[in-house]
């Protein structure tokens, strides 16, 4: 109770702080006089700024929407607004996307994070239990997610106002920056944080020292961003802006150490088993939140679940979104791919990412954990963890970065070794096509319904700067998503994308 206390009492200070930015009233619990005074105060902000970036994701399924939906690679049979979405028809007037395409949900986040980061040295200063480490590990944290956010951010919408104080919350008149400039800052806070990050927690590393929060290695693996997270977020914010060298590098890092930071590549069985890679939270997933059932996390929604099942995996009648069958057979076009192949009659041969393939709707449920893991079809509540970046990524996303700078047996070896892992035979441009296509192909079936498809494509047409529509699209600035009407009403100084005006 006294936890859920603390992190109420951190929301109401984050919104306060910032309601005329995020145009939210709130009343504060207790005042602030009560809070910052013991390390109990310390680990409930933290884990307050851990809980709203995980609401900015989870909430109307954004992480999904943003990154899946709009890539057009799912049919939608029904929902309207999912329909507008993936028609790039974003100023439809739907409830649904006039909240995507608010950003406060991020600046909550980034507002959390400046205020922890403003008082944390008062705890520091009251309770001698508060080490010096324990400080600088949980600003390092602190550091990450608002660098986090920000990069989220860019992605959707291009250029952001920077804000690093919380005092600057108060402004309403607030400019955007030049997105250059405010992934140049997403670097530089993401590389000190990384510095100050261990590999893993209350396990003896160098960077943190004891067991965390008094708590065992059990209590905090796959929950807490360590060094490899931050080295791995670093690759794609490189990727993002076409400095492929860098991102190479970034990644590197993150696979020359997955043995220092408990990481592994998954089996086809390992990673889509309900009490499997998704379900609860392990150090495997390198940037994930978990929904852990039993600790009542789970949920009707917010889940990737909510969206793609429907029977024969549970008792709903039609998906909000599939894959049609032509489109499945495009993607997985090789009979021994472990994760999805058919026979010459059309017949599934592994289902693992599909059920009812030759239904009217087949259904994608690569991710499906019921209840507690539990594949009930009668009770739709789910636990999937919400995976950011996995070492499976990492490995194709440095064969991007080296294919891109010319390093082709690198990135053919890389590429190899994940198709090798999911029964596939070794790269072949005659039968697989240009080494960049299968690389983009590969992280298409591999890291299918995690959020990455949307920003694959477009990286992967930045690379092409060919006559395609969505090349055209990118060219315009038009894969950005428009600003809510409410937030450019209430700060002036604020204008709309070019491409949505």
């Amino acid at each position: 109770m006294k936890r859920l206390l603390i992190i109420l009492i951190v929301l109401s200070q984050v919104f306060v702080s910032c309601k005329k930015m995020l145009d939210v009233n709130s009343t504060r619990l207790v005042s602030e006089e009560n809070m910052w005074l013991s390390m109990e105060d310390s680990r409930g902000a933290l884990m307050g700024i851990y809980g709203l970036t995980k609401s900015a994701l989870n909430d109307h399924n954004a992480h999904w929407l943003y990154g899946d939906v709009r890539s057009d690679e799912f049919s939608i049979p029904i929902r309207q607004d999912l329909k507008a979405i993936a028609n790039n028809d974003l100023n439809a007037s739907f409830g649904v996307m006039n909240d995507l395409k608010s950003w406060r949900r991020w600046y909550a986040v980034v507002n959390a994070a400046n205020i922890f980061l403003e008082r944390i040295p008062e705890v520091k200063e009251k309770d001698e239990r508060y080490t010096t480490n324990n400080m600088t590990v949980d600003i390092a944290q602190a550091r990450f997610l608002r660098a986090f956010a920000y990069f989220y951010m860019v992605r959707i919408w291009g250029n952001v106002p920077l804000i690093v104080s919380s005092k600057e919350g108060t402004f309403t008149d607030q400019p955007r920056e030049d997105q250059g400039k405010v992934l140049a800052w997403v670097e530089q806070e993401m590389q000190a944080a990384a510095n100050d990050l261990p590999f893993l927690y209350s396990l003896n590393d160098e960077q943190q020292q004891g067991n965390y929060y008094n708590e065992t290695n059990d209590r905090w693996k796959g929950s807490l961003v360590r060094k490899t997270t931050a080295y791995a977020i670093l690759a794609h914010v490189a990727a993002w802006q076409s400095n492929y060298p860098d991102a190479a590098a970034y990644a590197k890092f993150v696979i020359d150490n997955q043995q220092k930071g408990s990481l592994g590549l998954l089996s086809t069985a390992n990673m889509t088993d309900p009490n499997g890679f998704f379900y609860d939270k392990n150090p495997n997933q390198l940037f994930g939140f978990g929904h852990i059932y039993n600790h009542v996390e789970g949920s009707f929604t917010g889940h990737i679940e909510e969206l793609t099942l429907a029977s024969p995996v549970v008792n709903k009648s039609i998906p909000d979104m599939y894959m049609p069958k032509e489109k499945i057979l495009s993607i997985f076009n090789e009979a021994t791919d472990e994760r999805f192949s058919a026979d010459t009659l059309g017949n599934p041969v592994t289902d693992v990412y599909f059920k009812n393939f030759n239904g009217q709707y087949p259904i994608f449920s690569k991710v499906k954990c019921i209840m507690g893991g539990v594949t009930d079809p009668t009770f739709r509540f789910y636990s999937s963890a919400t995976i950011i970046t996995r070492l499976e990524d990492m490995y194709l996303l440095r064969a991007e970065a080296l294919a891109v700078i010319g390093e082709q047996a690198g990135a053919i070896e890389l590429l190899n070794t994940i198709r090798e892992r999911r029964g596939l035979v070794d790269y072949s441009a005659a039968k697989n096509g240009e080494l960049i296509d299968a690389i983009f192909q590969e992280r298409a079936r591999e890291l299918m319904g995690e959020g990455h498809l949307w920003y694959d494509m477009v990286r992967h047409y930045k690379i092409l700067n060919d006559d395609s529509e969505l090349s055209q699209l990118i060219r315009q600035n038009g894969h950005y998503w428009p600003i809510a009407t409410d937030v450019l009403t209430q700060n002036k100084m604020l204008t709309q994308n070019e491409y949505w005006k």
